[in-house]
């Protein structure tokens, strides 16, 4: 009995019937597709897998860092009220004129913006925050950020 029904299956969809017109239904049983994704794509999805659980309170706001290949920018948030209560970048003109970098930022410049951002924070009254790596690795240069801004006072 079970044979019988396979070959039902296989005589009516596999192979049309002779005398008809071709089908692009029987051409192809099944279509395989590659997801394709680039790398900022799996990276904004991480971002949004993170930001789910990662929130910024007025209490505990959110350290924010964004990387690319040329700069480097952290912001402190409070998600509440949708309102940047902290900044720091390699676009600032301290910043940018106290490091010769061409090829981008290097993990000391990394550690020089997390301890601006650490300190301008202590100055606004903000000891905790909440980490939000943005969706890259802890590695390099966001490692070098945020060890730098806790060691000079952020608790996170």
């Amino acid at each position: 009995m079970f044979s019988s029904s396979l070959s039902f299956l296989h005589s009516s969809l596999l192979f049309p019937p002779s005398n008809s017109t071709p089908n692009p239904k029987f051409t192809s049983c099944f279509v395989v597709e590659a997801k394709a994704s680039t790398r900022r794509e799996d990276r904004t999805a991480r971002h949004i897998r993170i930001r789910k659980k990662v929130e910024g309170t007025p209490e505990r706001p959110r350290l924010s860092v964004f990387r690319s290949n040329k700069h480097l920018s952290v912001q402190v948030i409070d998600d509440t009220n949708m309102h940047t209560l902290a900044s720091a970048s390699t676009l600032q003109k301290t910043i940018f004129e106290e490091f010769n970098y061409t090829s981008g930022p290097t993990i000391e410049v990394a550690k020089r913006v997390g301890e601006i951002i650490a300190k301008s924070c202590i100055e606004k009254g903000i000891k905790k925050v909440a980490f939000d790596r943005g969706g890259y690795p802890y590695h390099g240069r966001v490692q070098a950020l945020a060890d730098a801004a806790r060691e000079h006072g952020l608790e996170f």
